[in-house]
């Protein structure tokens, strides 16, 4: 199911598992606003790749911890395309140091819930009023909030607490976003990524390398990839889970199992 009118705002989507999500919707014909903080150059890689998959894109440099940088992003959006069918949250940050819950600091606290959980939430907030404004109009139809979270939602990290609180706390912002939204005929999802190989994994490949392939942490014995959370989203965007709003899907490879 393809329409190039079609418009999704993909949060950190200059590499990793944004930019997974944004080919997965451009071949599909999807245009795709290309969000990203720094990195201009992957940015403009994601843009070309998507023009060549088969979609249309637009780079919009934008911080998600600051509120006046969300609404710009929204802003340029609808200036540019003037609609959008689809908000996916997957801009993320880790810790930038693994610390001990005994020692976590408030800095390294805000700073990772102000990007992970706060900018989502406000983000979701203004492009909501927006899609209600634009269904209301007749100008779109079925619109839907994607949230990325994580495994970190439920499962212990005591050397990176704050994520995990984070990813937490978006689990019950996917819940809250899909109650109100409903009446809207906006659905509300949230994809929970398992160890997805990206530049943040990077760091424990060395690691996990032998827990996933050797020891079956995973049940599903390989690494995630971008393109696994890709598919995850373009089944949504197909309109393949009209009845399901708040609805958890877990790309894990069977992690989220308790197994004896």
């Amino acid at each position: 199911m393809s329409d190039t009118n079609w418009v999704a705002i993909v949060t950190g989507s200059s590499r990793g598992i944004g930019r997974g999500i944004a080919l997965a919707l451009a071949a599909r014909g999807w245009r795709i606003v290309i969000n990203y903080h720094s990195n201009s150059s992957a940015a403009e890689q994601t843009r070309q790749d998507v023009i060549e998959a088969g979609g249309d894109g637009l780079l919009v440099q934008a911080d998600i911890a600051d509120i006046d940088s969300l609404n710009r992003l929204v802003d340029r959006t609808l200036s540019h395309f003037g609609r959008v069918d689809m908000l996916a949250n997957n801009a993320g940050i880790a810790p930038r140091q693994r610390l001990d819950i005994l020692d976590t600091n408030p800095e390294s606290y805000d700073e990772v819930m102000a990007v992970n959980l706060r900018g989502p939430f406000f983000l979701t907030q203004r492009v909501a009023n927006e899609m209600i404004r634009l269904v209301k109009e007749g100008e779109i139809e079925r619109p839907k909030v994607v949230n990325i979270g994580s495994i970190s939602a439920y499962t212990s990290s005591t050397s990176r607490a704050e994520y995990c609180v984070s990813k937490a706390g978006v689990g019950m912002m996917t819940a809250l976003w899909a109650d109100r939204l409903a009446e809207y005929g906006i659905n509300v999802y949230e994809i929970r990524p398992g160890i997805i190989a990206t530049d943040l994994t990077a760091v424990v490949k060395e690691k996990y390398d032998p827990l996933i392939l050797e020891q079956g942490l995973t049940p599903i014995r390989r690494w995630g990839l971008p393109e696994d959370i890709g598919k995850a989203v373009a089944a949504i965007a197909d309109d393949l889970l009209p009845f399901s709003t708040g609805e958890v899907i877990n790309v894990d490879g069977g992690f989220h199992l308790h197994r004896l």
